[in-house]
């Protein structure tokens, strides 16, 4: 099924399912898996004793990464049961079924304010010729950076007004084309000008082999040095992604639907409960309008 998925799905498949071999032994039965392995794996991923080839220390891991790690393996399970060969199922039951995952209590969901954003904007050409399109974006497309950094000149719209969103750059594999806003629009026209680049052409290339797009850790290093620039204070979990929740919070007027597939999230559920907050001024507008029903006398 692997093949089937988005890039960065891919590999985060083939490195849980190298720690799984770690942890368990490619040897094992997968019949044989039961609670105390689950719990082996949790315990030793959140304290980095087992951890992906590549990295040699030892560094705690998150309960929402070990939760993801672990439903590929429940994936996999499941996905047996539900598979023949040779006229056999591959295995007759998930011996993980039902078993808990580790979740934080209170994670940690930042998000970045309108006027953290404005000042953002005020020194982002600073940091580099790139990072005030990513910025913009970021801010007016809710896509994940991961997404953005992806971009090709063929995906983008101008008389349309839109972009596509290709289904190998998405975590989720979501192809779709949504329209997007005059901001996002028209700093992508004065991007094109100036890189005079066409086709399929990375929006952002890589600087030492435009070839390539730029790579994530150069995006993480561009959101470090603006933080820096822009005397933000430093919040933990707080970088591309928490303008994705600011885009979730700032359009939640629309109707849902409408905004899920803007914004790229396949499941109005998830919007709801990870990404939308509750907003002062959207509840105070609220109030305002049903106070202006009942002065025209409507109860």
């Amino acid at each position: 099924m692997t093949p089937s998925k988005g890039a960065q799905k891919q590999k985060h498949d083939k490195r849980a399912i190298a720690l799984f071999i770690a942890c368990f032994g490619g040897d094992r039965p997968p019949s044989s898996l039961n609670r105390r392995d689950w719990d082996r794996f949790i315990v030793q991923r959140r304290c980095g004793a087992l951890r992906p080839p590549g990295i040699d220390k030892p560094k705690a891991v998150g309960e929402q990464i070990i939760a993801y790690d672990l439903k590929c393996l429940t994936a996999i399970l499941n996905w047996a049961v539900v598979s023949r060969y040779d006229g056999r199922e591959l295995l007759e039951r998930s011996p993980l079924h039902g078993l808990p995952y580790p979740r934080e209590e209170s994670p940690a969901r930042p998000i970045l304010s309108p006027d953290d954003y404005t000042k953002l904007l005020g020194i982002a050409e600073q940091v580099h010729e790139h990072f005030l399109l990513a910025l913009v974006l970021a801010h007016e497309t809710g896509h994940r950076i991961s997404s953005i950094r992806q971009l090709r000149w063929s995906d983008v719209d101008l008389d349309k007004g839109s972009i596509r969103w290709r289904a190998e750059t998405d975590k989720i594999g979501f192809e779709h084309e949504p329209p997007a806003s005059t901001e996002a629009m028209g700093a992508l026209e004065q991007a094109r000008r100036q890189a005079r680049a066409i086709g399929d052409a990375w929006v952002f290339p890589a600087t030492e082999d435009p070839s390539l797009p730029c790579p994530r850790t150069t995006f993480n290093k561009w959101w470090r040095r603006a933080v820096e620039l822009a005397k933000l204070p430093t919040v933990r979990r707080r970088g591309w992604h928490s303008l994705r929740r600011l885009f979730a919070t700032e359009t939640k007027d629309l109707p849902l639907k409408d905004q899920a597939y803007l914004g790229g999230w396949k499941s109005p559920q998830t919007l709801l409960t990870v990404y939308q907050r509750a907003d002062e001024s959207t509840m105070r507008e609220g109030l305002a309008r049903r106070d202006g029903r009942r002065v025209q006398g409507i109860r």
